[in-house]
């Protein structure tokens, strides 16, 4: 089924699902530094240490997770599987008491992005016919772009309005996290293909 915008139901899902997703981490993202500085009392080499690994991690997963969704031939389970990994950080983030916590939670959000992106972009691809490929990788970039950008208008607003309380915050941010997951598990259909495909 296809919308006005010319594009599958599960790409325009999966789009919604990215937006809500990047609110989210994008609530979060701009505030670790002076959560980790400020509120944990972490040297500012930490911060940079903690990033590191972090984007390591997902550089690594995604290679990994792609052949592995490749081998199984499923997508959605890598989609479903990365995208709660990432929810449950900012949980996990709320609770922190020192920095080699927040690096857990950073590793986990990590390790949540790297095991979707392959799958959920291959899937993206299986969902599309090739005339409109391009146009289904627009729309699902422009609907990601969008969350990246309300996301810390969001972060500036709870930051004045709840009194720099950093973990109720961070708390706030599974709500449109497990709102994407509730998206992709109810609405993204896995694609059947081929065996020689």
């Amino acid at each position: 089924m296809k919308n006005r915008f010319g594009i599958s139901k599960n790409v325009f899902v999966l789009g919604l699902v990215s937006f809500f997703n990047d609110v989210a981490s994008e609530m979060i993202y701009p505030l670790v530094p002076i959560f980790l500085t400020s509120v944990l009392g972490a040297p500012v080499a930490i911060v940079g240490l903690i990033e590191g690994i972090a984007e390591s991690t997902a550089s690594v997963l995604k290679v990994v997770s792609g052949w592995l969704s490749d081998k199984l031939r499923k997508r959605k389970p890598f989609v479903i599987a990365g995208y709660s990994f990432s929810a449950i950080s900012k949980i996990l983030l709320s609770l922190a008491f020192s920095w080699p916590f927040v690096l857990i939670a950073r590793f986990i959000d990590r390790f949540g992005k790297g095991t979707r992106t392959s799958a959920r972009d291959a899937l993206i691809t299986e969902s599309s016919e090739n005339l409109v490929r391009g146009r289904a990788f627009g729309f699902h970039r422009a609907f990601d772009t969008l969350g990246a950008v309300v996301g810390p208008m969001i972060a500036l607003l709870a930051i004045h309005f709840l009194d720099n309380k950093f973990r109720l915050i961070f708390f706030l941010a599974f709500i449109p996290a497990f709102i994407g997951i509730l998206l992709l598990l109810f609405f993204v259909k896995e694609k059947k293909k081929e065996a020689n495909s």
